[in-house]
């Protein structure tokens, strides 16, 4: 994978060695990331696809078709 090439490059880790239970860590980002469109990443709140992480609240082990079914 690219990301682990560049990170071994620099020497660093993608996770810390060293970590606090319950403290966020948002890893590095890659370079050349996919991209939504403008007007997708507006529907969805990012324009990263690997961010996009809906909640669906009661229905979380569902799928967005489930969604419509109430």
């Amino acid at each position: 994978m690219i990301e682990n090439e560049i990170f071994q490059s620099y020497g660093i880790s993608p996770i810390p060695k060293d970590y606090t239970e319950a403290m966020a860590y948002v890893p590095y980002q890659g370079n050349d990331p996919k991209l939504y469109s403008i007007a997708q990443g507006f529907e969805n709140g990012t324009i990263f696809p690997s961010l996009n992480k809906p909640f669906y609240g009661q229905k979380c082990m569902g799928n967005m078709e489930d969604m419509n079914d109430d």
